[in-house]
């Protein structure tokens, strides 16, 4: 078997500028909002097949919704700190499974997606390291690099996609983003 990377598409690949040209017209909750919620609904269930027991990745998007109810005056919520530890867990958590890129790539992609409320370059990471897993997930781990990149190929559209249907038409707050990539 081949060294399978950790993240699958580049910063230059079309797809991936598509993703950051749109990111770069939201605020940093819309983002973050559709990181936290793409993740929840195609990538956790990747980490949670693998790792059923395991409750510290599924936590950190609880941690992220206490953090948005809190912001958004719902209930008292947590704080930063509180998610970051959350986030700290979930990488935690990826280190652990490395005998499973998978479900490692998908712990790695849903702490990125909690994580880019407060550092929104991170959410790359869902792009990348989300890729990763669906692909890994979908094709196991023998496949040529091309049908990976494919399938990131695939999966990032999916992804921009997704985004746009809530994307904020004329968002008056967006985001400041250098990606340093």
């Amino acid at each position: 078997m081949a060294k399978l990377r950790k993240m699958l598409g580049a910063a230059d690949s079309p797809y991936i500028l598509s993703l950051m040209r749109l990111i770069e017209t939201q605020s940093k909750t819309t983002i973050a909002d559709w990181c936290v919620d793409y993740a929840k609904a195609h990538i956790l269930e990747i980490y949670q097949k693998a790792y059923p027991q395991d409750e510290r990745v599924p936590r950190v998007l609880a941690a992220y919704r206490q953090f948005r109810q809190g912001e958004d005056k719902v209930s008292a919520g947590i704080k930063v700190p509180e998610l970051k530890k959350a986030v700290a867990r979930a990488n935690d958590a990826a280190k652990e499974a490395d005998a499973n890129p998978a479900a490692q790539a998908a712990a790695r992609a849903v702490g990125q997606a909690a994580a880019s409320i407060y550092t929104p370059t991170h959410s790359l990471g869902l792009a990348f390291y989300g890729a990763a897993a669906i692909a890994y997930d979908r094709v196991g781990l023998e496949e040529k690099p091309e049908v990976y990149d494919g399938i990131a190929a695939q999966e990032c559209e999916k992804m921009e996609a997704a985004l746009r249907a809530v994307a904020v038409e004329d968002e008056p707050n967006p985001a400041k983003i250098n990606w340093y990539c």
